[in-house]
Order: structure tokens, then sequence, then C-alpha cells
């Protein structure tokens, strides 16, 4: 397997407004040894974490639903996407911030859960890694409402449904968030609901 050298020539600032998006110009060696000029965008906006919430007693999962902009202009009539509760790190360790996460997104306090794997999740494009995780969740793990935190603009509806559901919901097209489906296809996988 070939494993080419990388020569960054030079990186530009396109844009620094929401997140960063940089123009980068690199050398690249093909197989033959000759080397290739080429320019690609990154769009830099940090690394994540997701969690799935599920429940084995009940046969449900926790998920959420908000509006997605960017599905809204590529048409997703409503923009609302049902997803699995997410975030950025903002400099914290996956494990803290999908807690962290989990409790203003959903009302639900976890303490323990399981990382199931990373993944790069549009790798032609984002820079970011997500960070992947698992947790169980009883009722008594709710101590608000959830809802995401209104001084970052999140308006977000925590649902709780049994597990085939969502399941039938990737087939009929309800579900389209890639992280929410990876997550769901591993409990399936794994057996684990």
């Amino acid at each position: 397997m070939h494993t080419p050298k990388i020569d960054i020539i030079k990186t530009e600032i396109l844009s620094d407004n929401w997140y960063t998006l940089k123009k980068v110009t690199y050398a690249i060696e093909k197989k033959d040894g000759t080397k290739d000029t080429q320019s690609r965008e990154a769009y830099d906006r940090g690394n994540g974490a997701v969690i799935l919430l599920y429940n084995k007693i009940s046969g449900t999962v926790i998920l959420t639903r908000q509006f997605r902009l960017p599905t809204f202009i590529n048409g997703n009539t409503t923009g609302m996407l049902i997803e699995a509760c997410a975030g950025l790190l903002d400099n914290d360790n996956p494990e803290e911030c999908i807690k962290r996460e989990t409790e203003e997104e959903t009302g639900y306090k976890i303490s323990k859960v399981e990382k199931v794997f990373e993944a790069y999740m549009s790798p032609g494009s984002v820079t970011e890694i997500l960070h992947f995780f698992t947790a169980e969740y009883s009722h008594e793990m709710k101590t608000a409402d959830g809802g995401g935190l209104e001084e970052e603009g999140e308006n977000i509806e925590v649902l709780e449904l049994p597990f085939n559901d969502a399941l039938a919901m990737i087939d009929n097209g309800e579900i389209m968030d890639a992280k929410t489906i990876m997550l769901l296809q591993y409990l399936r996988i794994k057996n684990i609901v």
C-alpha cells in the first residue's frame, strides 16, 4: 500500500465566521514518485461526540429533533432532523463532552458511557472526527426537560421511541442523519436492544 508524501505549500483562511474555512494548496506524491499540486477547501468546526441512549427493559431509545439549516437548503422541506444527541468537544475530552451534551439536550444525567468507535463524517471537506458513544438510561436519570441551551439558540425536542420504530424510520426516510443511523445499526448488529 502506497502512503504518499504530502507537502503543504500554502494555507489561506477563506472564512472565519462561524467556524473556519481554509483553502490548502499542497503537493502530493503519486505512486510513480512524481508530485501533483492540488488545492482543496476544508471546513474546520472542531471535533465532536455523539451518543445513543437506550433502555433494554422498555426497548426504547432517546433521540432529538431540531431544525438544521443545511438540510433545509438541500431539500428537507421542514428543515427538521431526528438525531442522536451530539455536540462539539469545546476543549473537553469526548466523554465529559457527551455527558454534558446529554444533560443539556435530553435532560438525562448519565454517569456511565461506552465509547464504541470514532469516524470522520465527511472527510472530503470537513476535518471533524466524531466520537461515538452509547449508554443505558432509565427514567430515574431524568433530571430536567432538556431542549438545549437557549443562549446557544437551541430549540430541541426530546423523543423517546421504541427501538424497532426508530429502525423503521431509517427505512421510511424519517431518520436521515448519518451518525444516528450508524448508532442505531450498531445497537442492532450487537443485539444490544
